[in-house]
């Protein structure tokens, strides 16, 4: 029997203009399809103009100016409705979305269908409940005293996966994918009898675990952040931009 981290597994990934997911906005995001490990990806490209200026500081991350994405980007309020539809799709076709840090890609997308589209990711998703695995969290639950940092492109190197263009959203979404797939072997003896249905929740209850830490880190070392324990979707804040 196939086991799922070895079956049908969908990815997306955004880029965006900034880090603030009640403000910031989306450039572009990728959505790749993967029938089983090996096989070739189906991948759909969104390249948006977000009608806003796009920082000096983003366009270093991902390469997008605002010129670029005002001369070649569509406008967002399409582009949120096909993101949204297609995720619905994955998820009613029974395959889990790999997406890394959920909460911000999530929870941006969700933000922004809600400003164009007065809409929400709930609302899309309503007839295909969410599944999704998140290789940041399960890295840090499964391996995790393991020091140093876990972004994507450190977990593509301990997990020796190859990431050629990182911050593209395509190349993220789809290293993302694979780094999952790496988890599910290497600690297939923890995960294999789980189905990812119970992943979900129990990424839940780890993210959350795993923010209060970082929280009292935070506190310990005197830094102000907060940490959001809600995964994979943040709630609505009282009146997001």
């Amino acid at each position: 029997m196939t086991c799922w981290y070895e079956g049908p597994l969908a990815a997306f990934d955004t880029e965006t203009t900034g880090v603030d997911v009640e403000t910031d906005r989306i450039v572009s995001a990728a959505v790749v399809v993967q029938q089983g490990a090996g096989t070739r990806p189906r991948i759909t490209r969104w390249l948006v103009n977000p009608g806003v200026p796009v920082p000096a500081g983003a366009t270093a991350v991902h390469g997008l100016t605002e010129e670029h994405l005002q001369h070649n980007g569509r406008w967002p309020a399409p582009v949120m409705e096909e993101i949204a539809r297609e995720l619905a799709e994955q998820g009613a076709a029974g395959r889990p979305i790999v997406v890394m840090n959920a909460p911000f890609d999530l929870t941006i997308l969700d933000r922004e269908l809600r400003r164009h589209r007065a809409s929400s990711l709930s609302h899309y998703m309503a007839g295909s409940p969410l599944c999704v695995l998140d290789p940041r969290v399960l890295d840090k639950q499964l391996d995790r005293y393991r020091k140093g940092r876990r972004t994507l492109t450190d977990l593509c190197a301990h997990y020796a996966v190859e990431l050629d263009e990182a911050h593209d959203a395509a190349a993220d979404a789809q290293a993302a994918l694979d780094v999952v797939r790496a988890v599910g072997q290497r600690f297939a003896s923890r995960l294999e009898r789980l189905s990812p249905a119970e992943l979900h929740a129990l990424q839940a209850v780890w993210h959350a675990a795993q923010a209060r830490g970082l929280q009292a880190w935070f506190a310990r070392s005197g830094t102000p952040e907060a940490v959001d324990p809600a995964w994979p979707l943040r709630p609505e804040m009282p009146a997001a931009a």
